[in-house]
């Protein structure tokens, strides 16, 4: 439960971020949300802010009160937007404001993060990933250009990208006990949908045709619920797979079991 606590929702006008806002309040949390465009329901307080950018996060973490319980980085842009963009807001502005906003983070705070199945190819994208560890705003262009994170790429890549990063940060703020983990759903029906589908194409034909279903919101939020929420305080730099049982499928093909 998340009785008392104070969670910021990024993302939270729409799709897995204004479920997550409702589990939230439902569970007796406040809610202060973050997006481009206002929500209807759920919030205690909001904010807009542009993750794409440095000076609107800063504006945005000046804004935002201290002693907050959780953060819960959902904000994201699908693979039909630029890669720049993909890489800027889903990468960059991710890490940005969840290092940002740390000193505002409360003892004992957990910040969980939206990856996804397409990055469960990790590693086979160490090298740029790595790269990407030191990335700011402004070289993204440049960094696209010199990887190859092109249209097909660039989504796959910035999950890929948040899953490296939640491992890495596992022990990172261990000593005022702040947790970071991630949530990977598969195929979810948001109002995105149709742009993963549009893009991917036929891989994402290929992995409907096993899946029992596609995710609902209502699939994905109550994880996200459970590791903001004192019962998951020893899950640290966990990347939990929320996908109808699609990624132990793809393992179950790679290692032929």
């Amino acid at each position: 439960m998340l009785a008392g606590k104070k969670i910021v929702v990024t993302g939270v006008a729409s799709g897995i971020g204004a479920e997550t806002a409702r589990v939230i309040k439902e569970q007796g949390g406040t809610v202060i949300g973050v997006d481009l465009n206002k929500p209807a329901t759920n919030v205690d307080s909001f904010y807009t802010a542009d993750l794409s950018r440095r000076d609107s996060i800063d504006e945005l973490v000046s804004a935002l009160p201290s002693g907050l319980d959780g953060l819960a980085n959902i904000a994201g842009v699908p693979p039909t937007r630029p890669p720049e963009q993909v890489v800027a807001v889903n990468v960059v502005g991710l890490r940005y404001l969840t290092e940002k906003l740390v000193p505002k983070l409360a003892d004992n705070a957990s910040i969980v993060s939206i990856a996804s199945l397409a990055g469960i190819g990790w590693p086979n994208g160490l090298e740029a990933i790595k790269a990407s560890e030191s990335l700011d705003f402004d070289d993204v262009p440049e960094f696209c250009k010199k990887f190859g994170i092109d249209a097909n790429r660039s989504y796959f890549f910035s999950k890929e990208a948040v899953i490296v990063w939640t491992i890495k940060n596992r022990w990172t703020w261990r000593d005022r006990g702040i947790r970071v983990n991630a949530v990977s759903p598969g195929p979810v029906e948001t109002p995105i949908l149709a742009d993963f589908v549009k893009t991917l194409g036929e891989r994402v034909e290929e992995d409907m045709k096993v899946m029992d279903r596609p995710g609902r919101t209502s699939d994905i939020a109550p994880v996200v619920a459970f590791l903001l929420s004192d019962g998951s305080g020893w899950i640290k730099g966990a990347n939990i797979p929320t996908d109808g049982g699609m990624s132990a499928h793809i393992l179950s093909e790679i290692h032929a079991l």
